[in-house]
């Protein structure tokens, strides 16, 4: 689940942690008034993803005419897949330094990751690979949580105008962010020492584990949902994960891993999969919705089964298939793969109800869907 930055800034202020005055508006007139409020101020457009600035989507503002003219202008555009449909009108703040701060999860420790940075407002991607050293790394145990002595220890010697108490006092604080939310990204950047001396969250980027929803409660609501496709919203209903890609082989696997495997070989063969759908032992009662489902993109020209089963019995999975085949009577080819349990008896049923031989090999019946939708 993925934040605005709007709605992350307000859960950082809920944990106490400084954010500057802001008005969400969803209107040019909104954002008028709202510059009248507060004065210059800076109009972000609130989408769910970075680099916004680049394209346009920031503008600084002086008075209420020129901040209709620049809301106007971001909320008739298009950033990445997301349509502009708010905006944050923010003060402006008498800026001293920038920094950079995060939580995150270290996939190759299995464990949180803080970093911190006194080269905020930039890429830290590029950081990282022009001048690794540049950033803080401070690794945490799951089970000791993060010691403030450790963040101070860590800051010390980075010339940091005299604030490394307030920024270790602030680390830990995105930390219990990171942790009561089941964050996978709590990020500030920039995170800006103001002329007073003070520090606020002058951006934020926040990233909550799918999985941790059902005890998120009221938190999921204020997510963005990701942009999806008529398909895609039609398999979301159904309950299946589909994702719908750009291509002519449509798909039916049993696992997201064996479904990822097979879109690989497509690829490797020559072809581009038409969608990703993940349908595991339950294909036998889902068969007929996932098959109209993939078979709807008019894109697809050829399809792939491929069934491997270990506790799940490939012969059940193949029932429901071809039940739905039956039921359906769809005109493109199909290819099989059928290995693992109960492999013999899904080839009887294929043979004797759709007069089809499955592929000794996948990589056969691969190359034939692909070859197939040429």
């Amino acid at each position: 689940m993925d934040f605005v930055e709007y709605a992350g800034k307000q859960i950082l202020a809920e944990a106490g942690l400084p954010i500057p005055q802001g008005i969400y508006c969803r209107t040019a007139e909104e954002a008028a008034a709202a510059v009248d409020r507060l004065g210059p101020s800076a109009i972000k457009a609130q989408v769910p993803i970075g680099k916004r600035g680049k394209v346009g989507g920031i503008k600084l503002v002086d008075d209420a005419d020129a901040a209709r003219a620049a809301a106007a202008s971001i909320l008739s555009m298009q950033i990445g897949e997301y349509d502009v449909a708010g905006l944050l009108v923010e003060q402006k703040a008498p800026i001293r330094r920038e920094f950079y701060a995060a939580v995150m999860n270290d996939m190759s420790a299995c464990s949180p990751l803080v970093l911190f940075s006194a080269e905020g407002g930039m890429d830290i991607e590029e950081l990282a690979d022009a001048r690794p050293e540049a950033i803080c790394r401070i690794p945490v145990d799951i089970e000791q949580g993060l010691a403030r002595s450790q963040v101070v220890a860590a800051l010390t010697g980075m010339q940091l105008d005299g604030c490394v108490d307030a920024i270790a006092d602030l680390l830990a604080r995105l930390y219990d962010v990171y942790l009561e939310r089941d964050a996978e990204l709590v990020e500030i950047n920039p995170l800006v020492l103001l002329e007073d001396d003070s520090l606020v969250a002058l951006d934020c980027k926040l990233r909550i584990d799918d999985a941790a929803a059902y005890r998120q409660g009221d938190y999921v609501a204020r997510s963005t949902p990701e942009p999806c496709s008529t398909l895609e919203a039609r398999g979301a209903d159904l309950g299946f994960k589909f994702i719908e890609l750009d291509g002519e082989v449509g798909l039916l696997a049993n696992g997201a891993g064996l479904t990822m495997t097979t879109m690989d070989v497509i690829s490797h063969a020559g072809g581009r999969p038409a969608n990703f759908l993940e349908i595991g032992g339950e294909a036998y009662t889902k068969a007929t919705p996932a098959l109209e489902l993939v078979l709807s993109n008019p894109r697809v020209k050829s399809l792939i089964v491929n069934f491997c089963g270990a506790f799940a019995r490939t012969d059940v999975m193949t029932e429901g298939v071809i039940e739905a085949w039956e039921t359906l009577n769809p005109q493109v080819p199909v290819f099989f793969s059928i290995h693992g349990t109960g492999e013999d008896e899904a080839v009887e049923l294929l043979q004797a109800r759709l007069g089809i031989t499955p592929y000794d090999r996948m990589e056969d019946a691969v190359q034939a869907a692909v070859e197939a939708a040429q």
